[in-house]
């Protein structure tokens, strides 16, 4: 829960307000779908025990549409030529509201929600009595389980224009339910919009900000306001007006997107959804305020003083890491034992909690901390990756141009249970001379906190120990996720459901991969103890890993001559848990996997039987990818036949394809990078295990002496290769 929200945990009393955007579509006509959906949301929280009070928007607009259509069908040829005299509001309200109620009513009842509905004007409220009497009967509907419905009435309102004049005690809906929200002793108001929250600027610009928590002496009059909402009659201007009157007088508010999925459901679960109004929000904001662009542009300040280091500088900072976190080693381990036991408390799968430790894979001399300290000063001894030139040409005589290897700029890798990645992904940042903003999982946090601050520790003030940023809260994601302008790659290790989101998420490059659906292909030529020995090391050696085994594809002639069982036999020796595709499953006699598509990251695997290698190919491609333009991870074919295997090798379309080796070598150490910032299975700008050159890319540097283009009447191109020697 974000500790801004923590509030929520006491909140019983909601009053809820839907806007004229949020009920109604582009044409006019009311939203059902929408409705419907947020309706669902209240009966979820109206059964576990919430109060929910409703005010609603919409009647003028429904009922504008209902007798525009009207009329429309009523009129003559001639009556269209006439100028149309624009509808009047009283009577669109009297018309809306009877059709909305009508509609809200249904709904709910179908969601067995008893509804009441209560209209008001503002001359109600001048009556102290009319104030008291609203209370008893609110209260009697509460405790009744039913949601109240509150509407101004437009139709007999006494104001010149209500739905254009601001003035009165309540002036719209929002102030309205404002208002409600103070006399009915609410714990909290939630405003529904057609966008996310208040932004610091037009939303529809891309400078703008989202503001997670309104802060009156910082905000105020900073705020350059849009046009207001298609429809309705305040915009948000007139939300944030309702919202600082309401969040002063006690009663805290949140301005939210009623055309997100759940964001109800997600405000009262105190997640960062929306704009917070509190009269307390000044004291706490600068405690939780993260300040996602400050973080990312601090990271791009530092990464270029970074870059203006010599080769010898920059690979000292590594040979200091490693030292560090060698002489830090038992602090580490501490707190690092201390996360795996609570997740062990917490019921966390094994497989996570085999990823959460910062213990050797397999039994070794060295421990795992040992292990990242000489991955980083394999780094620091590599060959200087930045400023290298790749490429160079004379373009004429005295003018030579020439490609350059540089730095990506700022990435944002979001990583999943492994603490350990965290150290391998900060020494690549810093040998390609990136900035780097790092958020890992809540069960790693207190790992990952002690190796940042470790690894920072040991960056020089020259540089600044902001080149690596640590995000502490998943709810910055979504900020971090739209600065589109300071941050040039988001690198997520972790679930296929991570990676989705985060594509879908952002207009900002996305490498990784998904699923890690490793496949091994056992073909007839096969030398059967080989093709053991392959298949159980890419099952067991680390079976959480993404380059483990997941599915194993054996040629059918392996399956009646007795080999395929043998095979079989060893995986469960092993403890491996087997499950069959169609055919393996009733020759073996063993559970059908629910879906050729699933990484177990367990001592469990799927087992099926092809009839050839084409065979084998086409169930690769059909279920070696899931996310779009993520394609295939890690697949091996086992065959002595090397015609069969060559056709394996060219035609599977993965990020890494092997013969006669196990699938574990997809590795950044193992391919000699020496550490890896994940595996990408995408096919633009790096694929396979990334390590530096997977982080750099390329500028072009032109040196010549004085030459114009002057339309090329002057120049004598050349375009000579030279060598780089």
């Amino acid at each position: 829960m974000d500790p801004t929200r923590a509030f929520v945990k006491n909140v019983r009393r909601v009053v809820i307000k839907v806007g004229t955007a949020v009920v109604t579509r582009d044409d006019g006509r009311l939203a059902v779908g929408r409705v419907g959906a947020i309706f669902e949301q209240l009966e979820g929280l109206n059964a576990q025990g919430f109060e929910i009070i409703l005010v609603t928007s919409g009647a003028v607009g429904a009922g504008r549409q209902r007798l525009k259509y009207r009329r429309l069908v009523n009129s003559s040829f001639a009556d269209l030529q006439k100028p149309q005299v624009e509808l009047d509001g009283k009577a669109c309200a009297a018309v809306g509201q009877n059709g909305l109620m009508a509609l809200y009513d249904n709904l709910l009842s179908q969601l067995d929600i008893t509804s009441s509905q209560i209209l008001v004007t503002d001359n109600d409220f001048k009556s102290r009595d009319f104030r008291v009497q609203l209370s008893q009967t609110v209260n009697s509907l509460l405790a009744l389980r039913s949601i109240p419905i509150f509407n101004e009435n437009d139709a007999i309102s006494t104001r010149r224009a209500p739905y254009a004049d601001s003035s009165g005690i309540f002036w719209d809906n929002d102030s309205l339910a404002g208002l409600l929200a103070l006399e009915l002793k609410a714990d909290l108001l939630v405003l529904l919009s057609d966008v996310d929250g208040l932004y610091s600027g037009p939303p529809s610009d891309p400078r703008s900000k989202l503001i997670n928590t309104y802060i009156k002496e910082k905000h105020e009059g900073a705020i350059t306001f849009g046009d207001k909402s298609r429809v309705g009659r305040g915009g948000m201007n007139a939300k944030v007006k309702a919202a600082l009157n309401t969040a002063c007088s006690g009663t805290p508010v949140i301005i939210a997107s009623g055309f997100t999925a759940d964001n109800i459901t997600k405000v009262l679960n105190g997640e960062r959804v929306g704009t917070l109004f509190h009269q307390d929000a000044h004291s706490w904001l600068p405690l939780t305020d993260v300040g996602s662009r400050e973080m990312a542009v601090a990271a791009r300040e530092c990464s270029r003083k970074l870059q203006g280091l010599s080769s010898e500088d920059r690979a000292k900072i590594l040979f200091d890491i490693a030292t560090s976190l060698e002489a830090n080693e038992g602090l580490i381990m501490v707190e690092n034992d201390l996360d795996v036991a609570a997740a062990g408390s917490a019921g966390y799968d094994r497989s996570l909690i085999s990823r959460l430790a910062l213990t050797p894979w397999k039994a070794t001399l060295d421990s795992l901390i040992s292990g990242l300290a000489k991955s980083i000063r394999t780094l620091a001894e590599m060959d200087e990756p930045v400023g290298q030139v790749l490429k160079r040409t004379e373009l004429a005589e005295g003018l030579v141009l020439e490609k350059t290897s540089c730095p990506l700029g700022v990435l944002l890798v979001v990583f999943e249970s492994r603490p350990d990645a965290l150290a391998q992904i900060a020494s690549l940042a810093i040998r390609s001379g990136n900035g780097l903003l790092l958020k890992g999982g809540k069960e790693a946090m207190r790992s990952n906190t002690i190796l940042h601050k470790v690894i920072t520790s040991s960056i020089p003030d020259t540089v600044g120990a902001k080149l690596i940023g640590l995000v502490t809260s998943r709810e910055e994601i979504s900020d971090l996720l739209k600065l589109d302008d300071v941050i040039d790659l988001v690198i997520p290790r972790g679930s296929n459901r991570l990676v989705s989101e985060i594509k879908n998420s952002t207009k900002i490059p996305v490498l990784g991969h998904a699923d890690g659906i490793c496949h091994i292909y056992v073909d007839k030529s096969a030398n059967m103890d080989m093709a053991k020995r392959i298949v159980l090391d890419a099952k067991i050696d680390y079976p959480a890993a993404c380059n483990a085994m997941e599915t194993l594809l054996v040629h059918h002639d392996l399956s009646t001559n007795g080999e395929l069982q043998k095979l079989v036999d060893e995986l469960q020796l092993e403890g491996v848990t087997l499950y069959g595709g169609p055919k393996a499953s009733s020759l073996l006699e063993i559970e059908e996997a629910p879906s050729f598509h699933h990484e177990y990251s367990s001592r469990a695997c799927t087992v099926e039987i092809v009839s050839d290698v084409d065979a084998a190919i086409a169930h690769i491609h059909k279920n070696g990818r899931h996310v779009r333009n993520f394609h295939a991870h890690t697949d091996c074919i086992v065959a002595d036949d090397n015609e069969v295997a060559e056709v394996f090798l060219h035609n599977v379309d993965s990020a890494a394809v092997f013969h006669n080796a196990s699938t574990r070598f997809c590795d950044g150490a193992r391919f000699g990078l020496g550490a890896e910032v994940g595996i990408s299975t995408s096919r633009i700008h790096a694929r396979g295990p990334v390590g530096v050159e997977g982080l750099l890319t390329t500028r072009w540097i032109l040196r010549g002496s004085g030459q114009v283009v002057d339309g090329d009447k002057g120049v004598i191109y050349t375009h000579k290769d030279i060598s780089l020697e």
